[in-house]
């Protein structure tokens, strides 16, 4: 089976794209530190087409979280990612992060669909919502 890399809009994926991301997958998280080097970590990812958002949930002391408030009101430039086999999809944006009750609900709320598990209760959890500009991907 031959496979094609393509690019599209983030914000109209073709089935098999949209299909991928709803499939359980472990992804990373790539922001750049303050000396413009990668961080690269270990996230559960939802896709949001419709709004054109990625969200991840996280705790607000985290590196990643740091990056991306240094990054100022403009955002910070990040990419997240997974990989199966010979398939990969990649989501490219500006990312924010989002302390609101009602947004950090509705990440938690996709990303216990995505992954079939409720994450435990957190006073600190925030979530980094990424205004996507980008999709790329291997199928």
């Amino acid at each position: 089976m031959a496979s094609t890399t393509y690019s599209l809009d983030p914000g109209a994926p073709d089935a098999s794209y949209l299909s991928f991301w709803r499939e359980r997958h472990l992804c990373t998280l790539t922001t750049l530190r303050p000396d413009g080097t990668p961080h690269v970590v270990p996230v559960g990812v939802t896709y949001d087409p419709r709004a054109r958002l990625a969200r991840v949930i996280t705790n607000k002391a985290s590196a990643k979280v740091a990056h991306v408030r240094a990054a100022g009101a403009q955002g910070a430039p990040v990419a997240v990612c997974q990989v199966d086999g010979r398939r990969w999809a990649t989501l490219e944006g500006r990312a924010y992060v989002r302390t609101e009750p009602e947004r950090i609900e509705e990440a938690v709320r996709r990303y216990a669909e995505r992954y079939e598990r409720t994450p435990a209760p957190n006073p600190s959890r925030v979530v980094i919502e990424i205004e996507l500009t980008r999709a790329l991907g291997r199928g």
